[in-house]
């Protein structure tokens, strides 16, 4: 700043209007610090603090300074609510430096510079600026707008000052919920210090031309008040201003990406630091702000390789549809025909391959005598890889199997199993099974003893399935249905199916020998039901049978029973 800069006069009413809005941005930016401080970035060939080996630059830029030739200014602006178009956010005085500008998200709202004088410098007259460099006001402005299509860092605007007229930061507001932080410094003057506190505080509150952010709950007194000049309206108590806070939270470092190559993600690692000087403190001196918390962002190191270490493989890239000015848009909006691939085939050559093997196995097959120790050998490539292969010369195979001897057998039991017998069924599921006895090993000599010695033992199975091979198509059939009758000849039914070794229906079984679905059962004569009230009254009634006497109704009452037998022993007859 020029020495002989006209410094403002201010009545006691501005003062207390100054005052306020003070206190309020000073309460924003210790409640809500920014959250992704903007990176010192302005693309030149120097910066603040250069040749300083062995020093520590000060946030004013002076090496092995402490920081009181300068005062740091810096908040958040929050703004919820406006109406689509430009709107004035902060004033920026003459002689600002280290100037940094940055949307704390990305939205679709626009930041834009002016100077005093109305001239445009960045995204002015509904023009939106591609980013790049931009020269006014006696420095070097540096624009920002990511369109990477997974970013979230929002615009920034970076300059290294000092500036020589004072600039008007606006947003073209298109998107609720807009929050900018912002932060320069002024040069101290150590003659005008001391004597005048309007220059530190009277051109770095932050203002909406439009829409006000600090309504007024008080005084509706038109003369005392600011409601129709300017819709920031505030009220007339004096309040002290609060000193800027001494230490705040600042991004110091980030976690390792997660992703080898690609997009992965990393956490931004936050530390309490001096603000004069930049330095490193211990956390409990940042206490009274809050702590941006945790926070994750993207991260992309190297494109990642082709789809596999040899052979015949893919490679990708990523391919988007970016517009007029540097912007993310849909694939449709470009023309689809001229869409370059984002897949193609590569060949990475012909694959080496070795032989792998793991470690030897720590117990022996046997646990006495000789026996034998494993281990897995296989062929793979000799790069990454997770599928074993088959074209290794087996001459250069190493060995699977390796002797262990434990010393002579004495007295051990154990059981003893023979070899496997015949399956029972020639093609499909079957049964075989083996001669499984508990024997007495001593010194190589086996001799068999009774099961109850080794019942202490696992035994072996003495039986298991088996599958010599598929039956192909074969008739299936159920259990037979019950008789349709007790007696006088019934049928009974069962269902039968042509299955395939997988159990689905087929056509290929041989039709002479499909078993029969139906056949006859219980076909004897039914008996008729035995009369107990049906008996003989005279010991003589075989007489009555001889003399054919029971067609009477008499004699087949009073000799009932033998009427009975003689009436049925006729009816088989007949039926024979």
């Amino acid at each position: 700043m020029a020495c002989g800069m006209q410094l403002p006069t201010w009545s006691g009413h501005h003062w207390r209007l100054i005052q306020h809005f003070l206190q309020m941005t000073l309460l924003l930016s210790l409640l809500c610090p920014p959250t992704e401080p903007v990176p010192w970035d302005n693309g030149s060939s120097s910066s603040p603090g250069e040749g300083c080996e062995g020093f520590q630059v000060d946030v004013c830029g002076v090496c092995a300074g402490d920081g009181s030739t300068c005062e740091l200014f810096s908040g958040t602006l929050f703004l919820s609510v406006l109406s689509v178009g430009y709107h004035k956010i902060l004033d920026i005085p003459s002689g600002a430096q280290r100037i940094k500008i940055q949307e704390t998200q990305k939205t679709r709202n626009y930041l834009a510079l002016r100077t005093v004088t109305g001239d445009s410098v960045i995204n002015g007259d509904w023009v939106i600026d591609r980013p790049g460099q931009f020269y006014a006001v006696g420095t070097q402005l540096t624009y920002k707008r990511p369109n990477e299509i997974r970013s979230r860092a929002g615009e920034s605007i970076t300059a290294p000052g000092p500036t020589n007229q004072e600039l008007h930061l606006f947003v073209i507001y298109q998107q609720p919920n807009l929050a900018v932080y912002y932060e320069y410094i002024l040069p101290k003057d150590p003659i005008t210090d001391n004597h005048s506190d309007a220059y530190s505080y009277s051109s770095v509150l932050p203002l909406v031309e439009s829409h006000g952010i600090f309504p007024d709950p008080g005084n509706s007194d038109s003369e005392n008040s600011l409601s129709s000049s300017h819709p920031n309206q505030v009220p007339l108590d004096p309040i002290t201003p609060e000193p800027v806070p001494l230490y705040s939270w600042l991004a110091i470092t980030t976690t390792p990406c997660s992703a080898t190559c690609g997009t992965g993600s990393r956490q931004v690692l936050f530390g309490c630091v001096e603000r004069a000087t930049q330095t490193t403190v211990p956390g409990d001196l940042c206490s009274f702000t809050s702590h941006p918390g945790p926070q994750v962002e993207e991260c992309q190191s190297q494109p990642c390789p082709c789809s596999v270490p040899c052979g015949v493989g893919q490679r990708k890239r990523e391919v988007v549809c970016v517009d007029n000015l540097g912007d993310i848009v849909a694939d449709e909006e470009c023309n689809m025909a001229l869409r370059p691939q984002d897949l193609q085939n590569c060949d990475k050559g012909v694959c080496a391959s070795s032989w792998f093997y793991s470690l030897w196995s720590d117990r022996c097959s046997a646990d006495c005598a000789e026996g034998s120790r494993s281990r897995s050998v296989v062929c793979m490539m000799s790069q990454t890889n997770s599928l074993p292969l088959d074209n290794c010369d087996d001459e250069d195979k190493p060995d699977e199997l390796m002797p262990c001897d434990l010393g002579p057998c004495t007295q051990r039991l154990e059981w003893y199993t023979g070899s496997w017998g015949q399956c029972s069924s020639e093609c499909g599921n079957g049964t075989q099974s083996r001669g499984v006895v508990c024997v007495v090993q001593n010194s190589g000599q086996l001799e068999v003893t009774s099961e109850a010695h080794c019942t202490h033992l696992p035994r072996p199975p003495n039986a298991q399935t088996c599958f010599l091979k598929s039956c192909g198509s074969q008739w299936y059939m159920t259990e037979w249905s019950s008789c349709s009758r007790s007696c006088d000849g019934g049928f009974r039914v069962r269902e039968v199916r042509c299955l395939q070794d997988d159990l689905t229906n087929s056509h290929d079984c041989d039709p002479a020998l499909e078993p029969a679905n139906k056949e006859n059962c219980n076909t004897h004569t039914c008996m008729p039901p035995i009369d107990e009230s049906c008996r003989d009254m005279y010991s003589n009634c075989v007489v009555v049978v001889q003399a054919r006497l029971c067609v009477y109704s008499y004699y087949r009452t009073t000799c009932c029973a033998s009427c009975s037998r003689v009436t049925q022993r006729d009816t088989l007859h007949r039926i024979r």
